[in-house]
């Protein structure tokens, strides 16, 4: 059906639309567009059909879209569970690499136990380093901090001719 959030953009600005255009426009049900006149959204005057301007409608939903939001701070991974942005359990995580430079960083949450995850960039991750122990791959380990040889280190003893 709909999406979960209407993306006030695609609103003309200059335009005014009826209940069922809007609804239309977003994908939405007549009724969600009714209920967002009950919950703020202006309408140009109480006589049918009602008709809302197209600057209101992008204001609206611009304001709905920002209300909901909740950033992360550095350190903070947010748990869709409790739906808050949280420092993870015992301030550990691990990183998950996606690409050479971005990856997920992924912890639990302390109240829940939830799996959180946070998109991270290797460039940024310092942020991150100073207020979580986080645990890398072993490729992304420097071999100098290795203690363990590399694989192929003692190649040539093992040939014999």
């Amino acid at each position: 059906m709909g999406k979960r959030h209407p993306n006030p953009r695609r609103v003309k600005k200059h335009r005014s639309y009826t209940v069922e255009e809007v609804a239309e426009l977003f994908g939405v049900h007549k009724n969600t567009v009714r209920n967002w006149i009950k919950t703020g959204l202006s309408v140009i005057d109480s006589k049918r059909p009602m008709l809302i301007f197209g600057q209101e409608l992008a204001n609206f939903l611009e304001a709905k879209r920002t209300k909901n939001k909740r950033p992360c701070k550095p350190g903070e991974m947010y748990c869709v569970k409790c739906r808050t942005p949280k420092f993870p359990a015992e301030d550990m995580a691990e990183y998950f690499p996606d690409t050479e430079k971005v990856g997920n960083l992924q912890a639990i949450c302390p109240d829940c136990g939830t799996m959180m995850n946070r998109r991270v960039s290797l460039a940024k991750i310092n942020a991150f380093m100073n207020k979580l122990d986080i645990d890398f791959p072993l490729n992304l380990r420097h071999i100098i901090n290795s203690t363990a040889p590399a694989v192929n280190s003692d190649l040539k003893e093992g040939i014999k001719s």
